[in-house]
């Protein structure tokens, strides 16, 4: 991103794209002012453990692709079931 408006822009995009997609809770988790980097967290909730995890594969997909059409690019994930 050039700014920071910029960053938010792309995370704001990113995060209302997934919910709107997915029927998950997205936020930015470590609001930092680097221009170059965002935490984003995902989470949902599903008796079925099979489900989110296709939930999850199907939303790093997602995130991944809409990152690089907005010229950023996902570089770590994980999924943790509770």
């Amino acid at each position: 991103a050039q700014s920071l408006k910029d960053k938010r822009q792309v995370v704001r995009s990113l995060k209302d794209r997934l919910r709107a997609s997915f029927n998950v809770s997205v936020a930015e988790l470590d609001p930092s002012n680097l221009l170059n980097q965002a935490t984003i967290g995902v989470v949902s909730v599903s008796h079925s453990r099979d489900y989110l995890d296709g939930l999850m594969k199907n939303v790093e997909r997602a995130a991944t692709r809409i990152a690089n059409n907005a010229g950023a690019e996902v570089t770590d994930s994980f999924v943790e079931f509770l």
